[in-house]
């Protein structure tokens, strides 16, 4: 029906014959001509219609579906637009057959104006029109080209699928489940990722795997988070950290070369865990500004001030925030009880904040402060301050103190505020590092017991072999068994892009006895781990390589690229935040019929 697209009617073309179908974007009637803006997935190109030849150009409106065929011709050198792709021709109509008329949209599609979302994801449809979106869904398509092509074509990865029903495991998020007809009582899980079924594919020899896997996870959903998503998942067999690392570097690379036409270091910093957490606060840090956290808690031991005195009594930590130029852009009453700084830290589990102004000039610098605080600080303190802080006049100190954990947590949230709102973050910069030497374990604190960072089949550090409980302890750790435990790191690393986690991988345990001392740690009883993980653990025993992987967020990886705020704009049918689909009105509710015949009886609308 056409044979070009839109956007590929060029100068190449003046004086041919073309013809090109899509919707009217713009439409505008100077009296003896009309000028219709037609748009397709290319892009825009102008059309010039003789309203006496075609009087059906008089009735046309935005989103009509149009064939038109024309002559290529230079536009005048008035109407030229340099915006457009298309914006020194425009096609003298010969021919105009009208294919579908439309109604009028419910919101602007030619124009970018706000609209609410609620809207746009009812007519999905229509918003997929809209020039951003439209951008967005074609640059994702462009990345997934350049994944495929590299891992394929330059390291000879092969693309496999898993499935997508299977079986539910305990850790992780909620799985969404689905009942089977045919084995009633029985249910299958969406997978969360494909992570044993990869593994499996390492045992089975395939040795380089990928896929760009769809992934389900029942979790309340925030910007960056879908209740389906979408992830790049790779395995690689007779690897070590190392090479895994530099595997991805080469294709991360490639995707900034291809994509954003910018080169990237060929190695990328590196930070421990440890060291993300004490410097910056978060383990997936933004390195494009400093001010970072430092460690305070030496100047003040032996304090007089009670609230520092008593933390690092208690084994606490006192750490401090120098804000460059915060004198005189941050009030007293942002830092108290009620203002939105102390509200801010609140949130993640401090008592208050601390602060001292610096005041002086270079070689004669005052620390004012109010209150107990400013009574209990020496000179020796002051100087001290003054020396680790590399305090300068104008500048502010704020001031976190408690568990090491918790002040990290807060401290690291309210430099992330501040520096987004005093400017110091440059939205150009292209800052990746990978965090490595994650710790194997943390400690739910509700149920007590150990649970995996990242997620039980991540190899822990031969050095820390040792401390892993053995599977004679299973259901019966004490508790010296999980502080030791704590202690222990794993062969895992996270890439991070501008404080963005990016992607997140390990090497994966191949034995069968440290994969049992793992759950043994998780609190897995041994009829437990052979119940549900028994087939992995019987493939240990044949055989299964050395192997580790990696799993990039694809949504968020576009997201990143397309500077969009949230995923849904970069997916084609995304749910809100409640997990709705309002284009297609799902979830909804089913016919007793099918419930039954899945041997499921809903009790949503029971009485208690």
């Amino acid at each position: 029906m056409r044979t070009h697209y839109c956007a590929q009617v060029g100068t190449a073309a003046l004086g041919e014959i073309v013809t090109v179908c899509g919707w009217v974007d713009r439409r505008r009637d100077h009296g003896g001509v009309i000028f219709l803006d037609m748009r397709d997935r290319s892009g825009i190109v102008q059309v010039v219609a003789d309203p006496e030849r075609f009087p059906v150009a008089g009735d046309l409106r935005s989103e009509f579906v149009l064939q038109v065929t024309g002559e290529v011709t230079q536009r005048p050198e008035e109407s030229l637009n340099p915006k457009l792709k298309t914006g020194n021709i425009e096609i003298k109509v010969r021919e105009l057959t009208v294919l579908n008329p439309s109604k009028t949209p419910p919101f602007a599609i030619a124009d970018e104006s706000e609209v609410d979302e609620k809207l746009r994801l009812k007519y999905r449809y229509l918003d997929l029109r809209r020039a951003q979106l439209r951008e967005n869904i074609a640059l994702r398509h462009r990345i997934v080209k350049v994944i495929r092509r590299y891992l394929e074509d330059v390291l000879d990865f092969l693309e496999i699928e898993t499935p997508v029903l299977t079986k539910s495991t305990p850790e992780g998020a909620r799985d969404y489940l689905v009942p089977s007809r045919v084995n009633p009582g029985e249910w299958y899980a969406l997978p969360q990722s494909p992570q044993l079924f990869k593994q499996i594919l390492m045992v089975a020899g395939f040795d380089r795997y990928y896929q760009i896997a769809r992934c389900f996870r029942d979790e309340d959903l925030r910007a960056d988070r879908q209740p389906e998503f979408t992830q790049l998942d790779m395995e690689l067999s007779f690897v070590d950290q190392e090479q895994v690392i530099k595997l991805n570097e080469g294709l991360v690379r490639k995707i900034f070369q291809e994509v954003k036409g910018l080169d990237v270091p060929f190695e990328f910093p590196r930070l421990t865990y440890r060291e993300a957490m004490d410097r910056y606060g978060s383990d997936k840090p933004d390195t494009r500004f400093g001010m970072e956290l430092i460690d305070a808690s030496q100047v003040f031991t032996g304090t007089g001030f009670k609230v520092f005195a008593s933390v690092l009594q208690a084994g606490g930590v006192v750490k401090a925030l120098a804000v460059l130029g915060g004198d005189e852009r941050i009030s007293n009453v942002r830092i108290k009880p009620g203002g939105d700084l102390f509200n801010l830290v609140a949130q993640f589990g401090a008592k208050g904040l601390a602060f001292i102004r610096v005041r002086g000039t270079v070689g004669n610098l005052q620390l004012d402060t109010i209150g107990a605080l400013k009574d209990s600080l020496t000179d020796d303190q002051m100087a001290q301050l003054i020396e680790i802080t590399a305090a300068k006049p104008g500048d502010l100190l704020l001031f976190g103190a408690g568990p090491c954990d918790v002040v990290n947590e807060y401290l690291g949230r309210l430099r992330l505020h501040l520096g987004a709102e005093l400017g110091l973050i440059d939205p150009n910069q292209n800052n990746l590092l990978w965090v490595t030497d994650f710790p194997m374990f943390e400690l739910n604190p509700e149920e007590g017991r150990l649970v995996a960072l990242h997620h039980p089949f991540t190899a822990p550090n031969p050095a820390d072999l040792d401390k892993l409980p053995t599977p004679e302890k299973a259901g019966s750790l004490t508790p010296q068994d999980k502080v030791k435990a704590l202690e222990a790191r794993a062969l895992a690393y996270d890439l991070v892009w501008n404080g963005v986690e990016l992607g997140g991988g390990s090497i994966r345990i191949h034995q069968r006895e440290v994969q049992e001392k793992v759950f043994t740690a998780i609190g897995f009883t041994t009829e437990l781990a052979r119940q549900q993980f028994g087939f992995l653990l019987e493939a240990f025993e044949y055989g299964a390589p050395p192997h580790g992987g990696i799993a990039f967020g694809l949504d968020r990886m576009v997201m990143l690229f397309a500077q969009a705020d949230s995923i849904r704009e970069v997916i084609a049918f995304p749910k809100t935040q409640k997990a709705q689909d309002l284009m297609c009105d799902a979830p909804s509710t089913v016919s007793p019929r099918q419930l039954k015949e899945l041997y499921v009886r809903s009790t949503h609308d029971l009485k208690p």
